[in-house]
Formats: C-alpha cells, sequence, structure tokens
C-alpha cells in the first residue's frame, strides 16, 4: 500500500521508550533525541500532538496483578504518564518549539487541564500538544487515550513508537520465524487479536477512519524517514488496505 501524507499526526510513545537502555525512569539523552526526532518533524511541516505512556515508571494493570486496587494502580499510571510529558515538553522547548501539556486530570499548577478546543487552537497556532493522564478514567489505557485524542484532534494519522518495527503474525522476540505485515486490516487485528494497540483503541480508529502506523521509534531517525513513507512500518487501516 503506498502511504498518504497526513499532515495533522498523533503520536503515541510507550513510556519504555524514554527508558533508554535502562531498566526503568526517564534516560534524559534519550528524550532530547526522540524530541530532536519531534522537532524536525514540526519544522517539515507536520501539525503533531501527543501521548506518551508510563510504563517507564509505572504500570498500573501490572501493579493490580500484585495486589494494588486497580483503581488507585491506574490512577498511578496516569500521574507517570504527566511526569513523561513534562520531560518532553521540556526537551522540545529547549529546542525552541512552543509546548503545551495537557492533562485529563486537571492540575492547574503543573500543566493546563485537557480541553479540546484549546488543544486545537494551540495545534493551528502551530504548537506541540502532549496529552497527558489518559482519558482521565481507570480502566482505560494510553492507547485507548491515543485513539480518542486522535479522533477528537481530527488527525489524519496514529503512529505509534514501540520498539518493534511494525506488527506480527507472532511475538517476533519469542518467534523467529514471526511474519511482519506491510499492512492489516483492523478486523483481522481484532479478530487475530494481534498485538498492536489494545482493542477499545484499534474499534475506535476504525470508525474514524484513522490508519494506525505502526514503527520502532528507537531506531534513530526513523521517525522522519516513517512520516515520508520510507521507513519499515505496518499499516492498520480499512478493508482496502490488504488488498492494495
Amino acid at each position: 500500500m503506498t502511504r498518504s501524507t497526513p499532515k495533522r499526526i498523533l503520536l503515541k510513545l510507550s513510556g519504555e521508550v524514554l527508558m533508554g537502555e535502562g531498566a526503568f525512569g526517564i534516560d534524559p539523552t534519550t528524550v532530547d533525541r526522540i524530541a530532536g526526532e519531534v522537532a524536525a518533524a514540526k519544522e517539515a511541516g507536520f501539525e503533531i500532538c501527543m501521548v506518551v505512556g508510563g510504563g517507564n515508571i509505572f504500570r498500573g494493570l501490572a501493579a493490580a496483578a500484585k495486589g494494588f486496587d486497580r483503581t488507585s494502580a491506574d490512577y498511578m499510571g496516569m500521574l507517570a504518564t504527566v511526569m513523561n510529558a513534562l520531560a518532553v515538553q521540556n526537551a522540545l522547548e529547549r529546542m525552541g518549539h512552543q509546548t503545551r501539556v495537557q492533562s485529563a486530570i486537571p492540575m492547574e499548577t503543573v500543566c493546563e487541564p485537557y480541553i479540546r478546543r484549546r488543544a486545537v487552537r494551540h495545534m493551528e497556532k502551530g504548537r506541540i500538544v502532549i496529552f497527558a493522564a489518559g482519558t482521565g478514567n481507570p480502566f482505560f489505557t494510553t492507547d485507548t487515550a491515543a485513539a480518542l485524542r486522535a479522533a477528537e484532534m481530527g488527525c489524519d494519522a496514529l503512529y505509534k513508537g514501540t520498539s518493534v518495527d511494525g506488527v506480527y503474525d507472532a511475538d517476533p522476540k519469542k518467534v523467529s520465524s514471526a511474519k511482519r505485515y506491510e499492512s492489516v486490516t483492523f478486523d483481522r487485528v481484532l479478530n487475530d487479536n494481534l498485538k498492536v494497540m489494545d482493542a477499545s483503541a484499534v474499534a475506535l480508529c476504525r470508525e474514524n477512519n484513522i490508519p494506525i502506523v505502526v514503527f520502532n521509534i528507537r531506531e534513530t531517525g526513523n521517525l522522519a524517514r516513517v512520516l515520508s513513507g520510507e521507513g519499515v512500518a505496518t499499516i492498520v487501516g480499512p478493508a482496502t488496505v490488504e488488498a492494495a
């Protein structure tokens, strides 16, 4: 499938990406490198908003499995995403790019509350908007938050930067013969339970016709290559993508 060039995108980053080579936490060098790639995309003319996960600091589902109350654990995970968002904001603004963090959990002394019309206006003014604290509700992942914000912002595509270079029919870290898809439909992802994003996020993108582009953000320079249509990635889209 030939990739169309989007204008407005939502970039979803897993929190683990910000760890760099560490076992947990935020690696400033890695944050600066990723912020540099986002800044370059902005300078290339893309309108960008972002959602960053919190798994490098705290993962609510894992904590719940060890005895934490699930609701409390999820709120803790949301707060971790705010820390990551502020780290990325700091890096971007040191590079000269105006950035706003909007949190689904109001904390006015730290960042703006999430207000859709204000977020749209920020993007129209050329600012990068980072959405934090997920949807503001427990039991929903940052993947779902990314799909929701992409729909609300009228994004042309959702780019998921992760540690693998696309969608596979099995876990490539465990199965050496796993096949990578160039493109795959929303329906196949849901029916085959392919590990792209959680089901609610995929369904939300399907309903709003927002393609998901999965690529490896750990590879330096890959965001620019994927945005130009040259990098290795998997496109998740409507039924026409597999026939293209």
